[in-house]
């Protein structure tokens, strides 16, 4: 009730309150996902920070990262989304690292005007990684033959059913390099002259918020409320912004709908592989 008298009065005999959208980026980057393995990605983040973004009183948006990584493609969609909006909507975009905001996780982070993390938080390893595994021996040992039919030479690249291939590798870095160098001059683009200039920024280490502000990968060492107080007053209120909902809270569209028993068990099984190789990319910062 008294929120709602609140909202009769003019606006000039209302108390001033700041209020900051927050929106949480949280998990491994990846394209699609599902209730089983949910993914950090564009589609799924996109109607939170729309929502965030048109809050016409906020004059900024907080983003919450932890991420160790994932696609580069998904990671620059996201941070190309943020600036969008900050630059449509004129806010300015403050990003606090949690627990990890590394690799693609580093890429989304900068988006942010001013990026600021926990002492012990874990930032950077700014380069690119591929991994897989090769099974010719294993298919030897028990028998059985690949068989493989295409038309073009390179069809069957890093097949890890067939011995590995120098020129396959060498043409797998050239993209990896690509990559790299897309990576390089966006964080010398975002990070300017509070850069370090020491060569081993690029080089794919990732350090502690400590060491990451020496090297001018953010901005200060603080949490959320913080610095939100420091800037805006004690009295500034947070909102966690999120995507749209269907029935139940369930995130909208709804997972399963009309699928049959199969199909949710199928989606269940490749979500538990989903998860091992997302515990894989946390486990590279001890996570």
């Amino acid at each position: 009730m008294a929120g709602f008298l609140k909202r009769l009065l003019p606006k000039r005999f209302r108390k001033k309150r700041v209020v900051i959208p927050v929106v949480r980026l949280h998990g491994a980057i990846q394209a699609g996902g599902s209730a089983f393995r949910p993914a950090l990605n564009l589609a799924s983040y996109s109607a939170a920070l729309e929502k965030a973004f048109a809050m016409k009183e906020a004059p900024a948006v907080a983003l919450s990262i932890n991420s160790p990584g994932g696609s580069p493609v998904q990671s620059r969609m996201l941070y190309q989304r943020i600036r969008s909006l900050a630059g449509e909507n004129g806010k300015k975009v403050f990003v606090f690292v949690e627990d990890v905001a590394a690799s693609g996780g580093y890429m989304i982070a900068l988006a942010g005007d001013e990026i600021f993390a926990d002492p012990t938080s874990i930032v950077g390893s700014i380069g690119v990684v591929s991994g897989g595994f090769g099974f010719p021996e294993l298919l030897r040992k028990i028998g059985v033959e690949r068989r493989v039919y295409t038309a073009g030479e390179n069809k069957v690249i890093l097949d890890p059913f067939q011995e590995e291939k120098p020129q396959d590798i060498e043409y797998l870095k050239t993209l990896q390099l690509d990559i790299h160098a897309v990576f390089i001059d966006m964080v010398k683009a975002r990070r300017g002259e509070k850069l370090s200039s020491e060569p081993e920024v690029f080089s794919g280490l990732f350090w502690t918020g400590t060491r990451g502000l020496e090297l001018g990968l953010i901005d200060g060492l603080a949490d959320m409320r913080q610095e939100l107080r420091k800037r805006y007053g004690d009295k500034v209120k947070l909102e966690l912004v999120t995507g749209a909902r269907g029935f139940l809270g369930r995130r909208a569209p709804g997972v399963f709908g009309s699928a049959r028993a199969e199909e949710v068990a199928a989606a269940a099984a490749s979500g538990l592989a989903g998860t091992l190789e997302d515990k894989a990319l946390w486990s590279r910062y001890g996570l």
